[in-house]
């Protein structure tokens, strides 16, 4: 498979791409170009965390305790004094960088459920969801942010199943078809969990007319 610096080198590229394409188009200001760069080279990595012991891992849960940080202060803060707010926050941190990640490695397996295009939709349609709710985001754009995280997360993939043929002994070893999947074939209980959560998303989502109006724009950039 792919290590970590592939990932994070083509998922950059692929950013790149994106977001100077919707820059031309003026689909969105330099600012938040950076931002869907950042987005892709996330989901280039979000796969690998179900990877027991890795950067990405780390890194993802790093970088995810800072988003949770402050939603707990927007949540929390009308309701507590500011020495409990700060005990609440440093509790929010201190659980999602350290203690998610070793619940997550101890209840997930390496190119199970995660390593899949269910995954790679639920990834982004959360995304997307917490952008034009949270972020109070456009549709449009915040439908931008989950394509995003969607493009890094199928880079990843793709990268995993081509690092699965061995061009030299003109073979395909035994991890072909354990990334680029619908979902996770030997374990249902996951797939339905994962559904059950894609479903549950779906009425926080933008409004689905903003995210074919993308589509059809994307289109006519390659006319």
């Amino acid at each position: 498979m792919a290590n970590f610096r592939t990932h994070m080198t083509v998922a950059t590229a692929g950013g790149m791409l994106m977001a100077y394409a919707g820059w031309q188009a003026q689909w969105w200001p330099y600012s938040q170009a950076i931002l869907i760069v950042a987005l892709v080279a996330f989901g280039g990595i979000l796969p690998d965390i179900d990877a027991d012991r890795s950067r990405s891992i780390r890194l993802i849960f790093n970088i995810l305790s800072v988003p949770s940080l402050v939603v707990g202060v927007m949540l929390l803060e009308s309701w507590l004094t500011p020495g409990m707010l700060l005990v609440a926050c440093g509790g929010i941190y201190f659980s999602v960088r350290y203690l998610a990640g070793i619940l997550f490695s101890k209840l997930t397996v390496h190119r199970g459920i995660w390593h899949s295009l269910m995954a790679a939709g639920l990834c982004s349609l959360l995304t997307a969801a917490l952008s034009f709710h949270l972020l109070v985001q456009p549709a449009g754009l915040a439908w931008s942010h989950g394509v995003a995280v969607l493009l890094g997360f199928i880079i990843h993939l793709v990268l995993d199943e081509m690092y699965s043929v061995d061009l030299e002994g003109a073979r395909l070893k035994r991890s072909f078809g354990t990334a680029l999947k619908l979902g996770d074939s030997r374990r249902p209980i996951s797939n339905l969990l994962m559904l059950i959560a894609t479903l549950t998303l779906l009425p926080w989502t933008p409004p689905w007319s903003d995210l074919m109006e993308l589509f059809h724009q994307g289109s006519l950039l390659w006319r």
